[in-house]
């Protein structure tokens, strides 16, 4: 009796951590999208909330990836057990560069995130910072960032040059031109030959890097894109699909060879 007992304990253990297993497999990797509120720049710019709701509707057409949406305003305390769950994050927020070092813990959790080979995406102000003293931890993480009293913003219009279109993060997007405003002179992580650059365009007389995957040390992939200032550049497909395709090849999701589709209504693309 005994005996029978104990089986059929150690038969629902089994199927139980098999149904958690499956359910968690079926959802595939998740991603979150990290957003903020307004912080201070015009209307139009900066809409960080609604560009993370524009990504989440083109990705969550995706099989294999769970997406979530968060406002990680601060104090954000939930940060660190949202971060300890994810397989990947996109950070479009106010200096991002020191937005992860404005809580010990924050950081502690993206730095875990990395060493079980997670995904980091960081798109414009979600790169920057003000204060130098923030670079350092960025760039280890993302490996690109826009900072310090020395950092190099303009506005301008700009043709954009794909450096290689068979890279998954290129694939389907010419060349074509857009106004934006751009970080360039970025800060990358050395050996700055393990950056591959993806996208530049020519501003001050030089050819500057605008967005750049890397393939990090502990196994994991880091992608950014200085553009996206204005909240109407969503509207350009290549926009959408360059950072989409970011995403998924940071998260080691396949990326057709014509481009992911990245169509979305033009209602939902309009400012709210």
């Amino acid at each position: 009796m005994k005996r029978r007992v104990s089986f059929l304990v150690m038969f629902f253990i089994i199927l139980v951590t098999a149904f958690v297993m499956g359910d968690t497999a079926s959802k595939g990797k998740r991603l979150l999208l990290i957003g903020q509120g307004p912080d201070g720049h015009p209307a139009g710019t900066h809409e960080f909330m609604a560009g993370v709701r524009i990504l989440a509707r083109c990705l969550q057409r995706i099989p294999g990836m769970q997406v979530i949406v968060v406002k990680a305003d601060e104090p954000w305390k939930e940060g660190p057990s949202l971060l300890d769950s994810a397989d990947g994050v996109l950070l479009f927020v106010s200096q991002g560069a020191r937005w992860i070092n404005n809580e010990p813990t924050r950081l502690a959790a993206l730095k875990r995130l990395g060493k079980r080979g997670g995904a980091y995406v960081a798109v414009h102000w979600g790169m920057g910072t003000v204060e130098a003293k923030n670079i350092e931890d960025f760039v280890n993480l993302f490996g690109g960032c826009h900072g310090g009293p020395d950092r190099k913003h303009k506005t301008l219009e700009v043709s954009i040059s794909i450096l290689d279109p068979s890279h998954p993060v290129c694939r389907g997007i010419s060349t074509f031109r857009i106004y934006d405003e751009f970080y360039y002179r970025l800060k990358f992580v050395r050996p700055r030959e393990s950056i591959t650059p993806l996208i530049q365009a020519k501003i001050d007389g030089n050819q500057e890097t605008l967005a750049w995957a890397w393939e990090r040390s502990d196994g994991g992939r880091s992608s950014g894109f200085s553009g996206l200032h204005f909240h109407r550049n969503w509207q350009r497909e290549e926009y959408r699909r360059l950072v989409v395709q970011a995403v998924l090849w940071s998260m080691r999701l396949a990326v057709p060879a014509w481009g992911v589709n990245v169509d979305v209504s033009r209602d939902f693309l309009r400012l709210k």
